[in-house]
């Protein structure tokens, strides 16, 4: 479960996804601690063993430039002990969460009141620092005013309108 949670949360906040950042950065805080998670999310990868480090920093190679990705990229994966069919399930994983996250963008998925307040403060901080800092070509999803975010109700969540109109989607979770 750690190595999965390190995964999406290295993916998730390379991808300026804040919802997935904030609901598996929860996970890893829980799996391992609040701190660990933020270092995860920021790409500081403090505490992290050599082998989780390796494919933390693969995660964040694939989810920002998969096209620049070349044979010396691997070396940190070889070194920590992946062998080339780990190091491709590792690969189809982190796509997708790649897939997922831009489901989550393309419909505009936010954080919800709930994920936000059940996240650690560290997790959260980092999460809405990151938003703040990332400056890409396709803009990253911030992290909401939770007083004005969507809620889980009846097993359907809304998902968060580009306007104040009606929800774009209900989709049951």
């Amino acid at each position: 479960m750690r190595q999965r949670t390190i995964l999406v949360t290295a993916t998730a906040s390379t991808m300026g996804d804040s919802y997935c950042s904030l609901s598996w950065g929860q996970k890893l805080s829980s799996a391992a601690n609040p701190d660990l998670a933020a270092s995860v999310l920021a790409g500081t990868d403090a505490d992290l063993t050599p082998a989780e480090h390796a494919f933390a920093a693969w995660a964040r190679r694939v989810a920002s430039d998969p096209n620049a990705i070349t044979e010396s990229d691997l070396d940190g994966l070889r070194d920590a002990g992946y062998d080339d069919p780990k190091i491709l399930a590792i690969t189809l994983f982190i796509s997708l969460r790649i897939a997922f996250s831009t489901v989550n963008d393309a419909l505009g998925a936010l954080p919800d009141r709930a994920l936000h307040d059940a996240v650690p403060p560290q997790v959260r901080d980092v999460v809405r620092g990151a938003g703040r800092r990332r400056s890409r070509a396709r803009r990253p999803r911030q992290m909401s005013d939770p007083s004005t975010s969507t809620t889980l109700s009846g097993g359907v969540h809304q998902v968060a309108p580009t306007s104040a109109a009606d929800p774009i989607l209900s989709v049951p979770v």
